[in-house]
């Protein structure tokens, strides 16, 4: 069974990439590239699952990131916070030790603002460029390629990104110089924290008050309080099933950069912290693997 679903790809000139991470948002992103006929280099951390990936799609894979990087066109990456980035990047084994002058590193990690800035200026250093562009849509839209990508960087290396990165994405999106892809994901986290914070404290209040709450979420759903995380998320609290997608420890670790920015840049962001402190509580249940919807526990 193959690890992404089949999408109507728009047709672009097929371009030289890498990938480096194939965990679970970036395996099924370098098999889209494949699948929309662009060639890709791939590099894990742990070789089997480039050669996995290689079998199911095709194209190769490399011992270092330097070496998937090296005739790339366009060096794609998804990996896990802002070490593992300058892991992938920086020294005689990094991406930018292997690329070509004018190729272009595209960074899908949800990292910090100030790493994005320190990589950009290492790239330009290099004659390379360097997009910031985390995403929102979790695995799901990852295996669909239909990803909401938030970017930050030079105007013209986004415009030449693109029509490639549109084979996993549904909107591409520049947002302003280096960072603020970073900071426009922070954002994009501080919205769910507070709304699935509220939508577990619904449904636990709904069951406390004896309501059939599939019907409950049913007809809400129709007006104003809908929201993605009701239309996907909402049953699957009621039935208090959580191997859903985006894990908690992930969840914690894009809620921590959130508040370190906050206490940077003056922002306040109360019931962010709280959240935060609530995720914090369902770790220490054991739920660190469990998806974000899995607040609702510490209410029953």
């Amino acid at each position: 069974m193959s690890s992404i679903n089949a999408k109507p790809y728009e047709s672009a000139p097929a371009a030289r990439t890498a990938f480096l991470g194939l965990g679970v948002m970036g395996l099924p992103m370098a098999g889209h590239l494949a699948q929309a006929g662009h060639t890709v280099t791939v590099y894990n951390r742990s070789p089997g699952k480039a050669a996995a990936w290689v079998a199911e799609f095709g194209g190769t894979s490399a011992p270092t990131p330097a070496d998937a990087a090296r005739d790339a066109d366009i060096v794609f990456c998804c990996v896990g916070n802002d070490d593992d980035l300058r892991g992938v990047t920086l020294g005689p084994d990094g991406a930018f030790a292997g690329m070509k002058q004018g190729a272009i590193f595209v960074d899908h990690t949800t990292a910090s603002a100030d790493v994005a800035r320190e990589l950009s200026a290492a790239a330009e250093a290099l004659g390379l460029k360097f997009i910031d562009a985390p995403v929102s849509g979790g695995q799901a839209g990852a295996q669909n390629g239909m990803l909401t990508v938030m970017c930050g960087g030079d105007a013209a290396a986004f415009d030449t990104v693109k029509p490639v990165a549109m084979a996993f994405a549904r909107a591409f999106t520049r947002l302003g110089e280096s960072g603020a892809g970073q900071l426009a994901k922070m954002v994009n986290q501080i919205a769910i924290a507070g709304l699935v914070q509220g939508l577990a404290e619904a449904i636990a209040f709904g069951q406390k008050a004896g309501l059939d709450m599939k019907q409950v979420l049913d007809v809400i759903g129709k007006g104003a309080a809908q929201s993605w995380q009701m239309d996907n998320r909402g049953v699957t609290m009621v039935d208090d099933k959580f191997d859903f997608g985006f894990a908690v420890d992930w969840m914690r670790k894009d809620l921590g950069l959130v508040l370190d920015e906050a206490r940077r840049n003056g922002a306040r962001v109360p019931v962010t912290a709280l959240v935060d402190q609530f995720y914090a509580d369902v770790q220490a249940m054991g739920g660190n693997r469990w998806d974000t919807s899995s607040l609702i526990r510490r209410l029953k």
